[in-house]
């Protein structure tokens, strides 16, 4: 009971936590008051608290600047309590299988400010391969996973990252022009999956589809890359089949 005499006084260093777990029950960018909305600090305290978080790194800006979302420092200790489980996650054997049927490097990747993160990967046994490990960081307008994520943004949204976005060139098919990027994300929210035609690397094909939670938000994506002296971009088309099965097993597991 909150007003129990004999409950002792929570330390003030507690709130991080709280707001950390407020944010982590909602699984999706906050904004400072919507964050508050449960733990009713002062504007002010709320303010400060966030704001500290995110100048140590534990929180960082989501593409909207006004939400925030988990920050590299946190997503670092994610990542190092998910690996106490790692061998024994559902999320694994998915992605295990599907390497399997593939035969290519499976990825699952989350989107991260201006970035998508590898979460978690299968690697393919051939040994011409690219390297990128888990923890890797790659851009948005240049990879299948990230024009994914950039596809199910609200129009306002969107255009608030195409306005801001350095869009660099990778290869000589990275696409740099904001209209024509646009028309990309829109052909991609269409067709419900996204392809990397050797945008990020010379040389690499990748196909992405969106792993959804209970709402349909998407959380997290699922591609396999590889080089197209193995499979062309038509032939990796063919495993959408796949692709989008794997991705309904690893919704569910959410």
């Amino acid at each position: 009971m909150q007003n129990d005499p004999d409950r002792p006084a929570l330390p003030p260093s507690f709130r991080n936590l709280q707001i950390l777990e407020a944010l982590a029950a909602e699984g999706r960018p906050l904004t400072a008051t919507e964050i508050n909305a449960t733990l009713k600090l002062p504007v002010a305290t709320i303010h400060r608290l966030v704001g500290n978080l995110e100048a140590e790194g534990f929180l960082s800006r989501h593409l909207d600047g006004r939400s925030y979302q988990p920050g590299p420092r946190l997503r670092r200790m994610m990542q190092g309590v998910i690996r106490f489980w790692h061998q024994d996650l559902a999320q694994r054997d998915v992605l295990i299988r599907l390497n399997a049927r593939l035969e290519e490097t499976c990825n699952l990747s989350i989107p991260d400010g201006d970035a998508m993160l590898y979460v978690d990967r299968v690697e393919t046994r051939w040994p011409l391969r690219i390297q990128l490990h888990v923890g890797s960081r790659v851009p948005l307008h240049a990879t299948a996973a990230g024009k994914l994520c950039l596809s199910s943004l609200p129009e306002a949204e969107l255009g608030r990252y195409l306005k801001r976005a350095q869009l660099m060139a990778h290869t000589p098919a990275t696409l740099t022009d904001p209209g024509l990027l646009r028309d990309e994300l829109r052909r991609i929210a269409r067709q419900g999956y996204s392809t990397d035609r050797q945008e990020f690397v010379e040389g690499m094909i990748a196909v992405a589809v969106p792993v959804r939670d209970c709402a349909g938000h998407l959380v997290a994506t699922l591609s396999f890359h590889a080089p197209e002296q193995r499979m062309t971009l038509e032939s990796g088309l063919q495993h959408l089949p796949h692709l989008f099965a794997a991705a309904d097993e690893l919704a569910q597991l959410i």
